[in-house]
């Protein structure tokens, strides 16, 4: 009998070609009377994850008959390996028992507030969408009693800080859904048995959540891709269903009332995601939730293929939150920081690596494909506001930027480390930590696989700089690293360790020289993260084309929706839930 774990040893790499950005699919054009249909249930939704099993349980709860599809070979999106942070909020039953003072209006008014700036002076809210946001706070509260209704457990605590990104100044509303006794697909293996309740984590949200779909008779249909919508005409018209293969066959499948589109976003396609951030080219491989499920673009190429429009840019290029993220583990092509795959992961196949997580970056230099350094390694990333990030604060006051330091370098390491080395071509290029046996000792690393991949070129060692050098050759570096700029860094960053300062970018009192044999270069490179534009959509989640019209039957939620600038598992639960009420015809005015 195969295991879960055996269905999904080769998920991944049968996803790689899309998540490259090869899907483009087509408009169909068809009738009722024209298109043969294969399967057909009232609500057809795509997407299997944060949005999409919220979306398919309430079409479901009012009465609709549901098809869930997912392309990858399970279920839970990027959702099921994230760290279960939902920053919901407007009056839920825990902020009342724990006396915070939250309400819609409230929640619309934080989400909504152009004076909250980050410490580069990019703003979270200013350029959110307010009929998106206004439904997501009037249906936020409402949404906590639903998850809870519906078998997610929530650490039982007081709302907090903990994950927090773009979630409102003025309260506390980040809540955490417990892994119990789940497998985490990052590990293969639960929590141990005394952090099942008081850990949090995105297997908590969406196994139960599965188990309450499949309870309640959404037929859930994994390994179906969907290849494109089915409109009446290509311009005109609602859209009735969709066209999917699932190995080679493929199907055509009717939607009576509604197509909701729950995608997960489009980090994964290079050529998409360039469209708001032309220097994310194909280096930028270790994107967060891979190799678990891609996010490929599909749903917003699906629509756009029959006029929908797009939204939202500024919040995907606007520089605060973790669309882009500096690596948590090196040595490995997947090195999110909140994310690490272990050899009992089902899809550790693909991840090939756990990395080596770095403890202080006091520890390595970071070049660049040319050999040179280009930025305090110690620096952050961008930030984003939270709960009373802003003190004092007034709500839409001009006095609140004054309550923020202004301090950009403090967060412009993703800048620096996505400029490139000068030349006329987009891309930063390959990222390198270089390090010595010292470090390895301090750091108490395990260079030997599973832990780094010598395999697919993210990790290297030689007993020499000038033969460490030549060693670093592979798909994203076709031209080794220069021995001679790359001696020349070491030893005036060795020099920088003698006199206590760093002369070029601040480094504060670089502590260790690199000398010790053998020598280390491990892939470094950022990791992309967050989806925050998609397709336009209305309050309903309606999807809107290009002349401003809904396109009839056809909704979108979560990732691959644009006008929220809110990072996680809030808007998608949200979204999901407001798609299904309206589509099925259950939604309050």
């Amino acid at each position: 009998m195969k295991t879960r774990r055996d269905f999904l040893k080769n998920a991944a790499i049968a996803g790689v070609g899309v998540a490259a950005g090869s899907l483009v699919p087509q408009a169909a054009a068809a009738t009722t009377s024209s298109i043969r249909w294969d399967k057909e249930a009232d609500v057809v939704v795509v997407g299997a994850g944060a949005a999409g099993l919220p979306a398919a349980i309430q079409a479901r709860d009012d009465g609709a008959s549901v098809i869930l599809l997912e392309a990858a070979k399970d279920i839970g999106g990027h959702a099921i390996v994230s760290g279960g942070n939902v920053p919901l909020g407007g009056g839920t039953s825990v902020q009342k028992k724990y006396k915070i003072e939250d309400s819609p209006d409230l929640l619309f008014s934080d989400l909504t507030d152009w004076s909250v700036v980050e410490p580069n002076g990019f703003p979270d809210y200013r350029y959110n969408d307010r009929e998106i946001i206004r439904a997501f706070a009037d249906n936020s509260a409402p949404t906590f009693e639903w998850l809870v209704a519906h078998g997610v457990i929530f650490v039982d605590k007081d709302p907090d800080n903990f994950g927090g990104t773009s979630v409102g100044n003025s309260v506390f509303r980040e809540m955490h859904s417990a892994p119990m006794g789940w497998e985490r697909p990052e590990t293969g293996k639960p929590f141990p048995r005394a952090a099942q309740a008081t850990f949090s984590h995105g297997v908590g949200l969406m196994r139960p959540l599965e188990a309450t779909a499949r309870k309640s008779g959404v037929q859930i249909l994994v390994e179906h891709r969907m290849v494109s919508l089915i409109r009446e005409s290509p311009n005109s018209g609602k859209v009735i269903g969709v066209k999917v293969e699932s190995k080679g066959v493929k199907l055509n499948i009717h939607a009576k009332k509604a197509v909701i589109l729950a995608t997960g976003g489009f980090t994964g396609n290079v050529n998409f995601r360039r469209i708001f951030d032309p220097r994310l080219t194909e280096e930028y491989c270790g994107v967060a939730g891979e190799p678990w499920s891609f996010q490929d673009a599909s749903g917003e190429l699906a629509a756009m293929a029959v006029g929908a429009s797009l939204w939202g840019a500024f919040n995907q290029t606007g520089e605060f939150g973790s669309n882009i993220t500096k690596p948590g583990q090196i040595g490995c092509q997947y090195g999110y920081n909140h994310l690490r795959w272990m050899p009992g992961s089902p899809v550790f196949q693909a991840a090939r690596a756990s990395g080596l997580g770095v403890g202080n970056w006091q520890d390595v230099i970071l070049v660049n494909q040319a050999g040179q350094r280009f930025y305090d390694e110690t620096a952050g990333q961008f930030t984003a506001n939270n709960s009373h990030a802003v003190s004092p604060y007034t709500p839409g006051s001009y006095r609140n930027p004054s309550s923020v330091k202004y301090d950009p370098n403090s967060v412009n390491f993703i800048n620096a480390a996505l400029a490139g080395t000068g030349l006329p071509v987009n891309g930063g290029g390959p990222i390198w930590a270089i390090f010595d046996a010292d470090a390895v000792k301090r750091e108490s690393w395990d260079t030997k696989p599973p832990n780094v991949d010598f395999e697919g070129g993210f990790f290297f060692t030689a007993n020499t700089i000038e033969e460490l050098a030549s060693k670093v050759v592979m798909k994203y570096q076709p031209k080794s690293l220069p021995a001679a700029a790359l001696q020349n860094t070491i030893a005036k960053y060795n020099a920088f360790v003698d006199a206590g300062k760093d002369s070029d970018f601040g480094k504060p009192s670089p502590k260790y020289k690199i000398q010790t044999a053998p020598f280390y270069a491990a892939w470094a490179t950022p990791v992309v993260h967050d989806s925050r534009a998609g397709l336009r959509i209305n309050g309903h989640c309606q999807v809107i084309d290009l002349e401003g019209k809904v396109i009839t039957g056809l909704y979108c939620g979560g990732e691959s929706a644009g006008g929220f600038s809110q990072h996680g598992l809030a808007r998608c639960t949200v979204q999901g839930r407001i798609a299904a009420m309206h589509a099925v015809g259950k939604a309050k005015a």
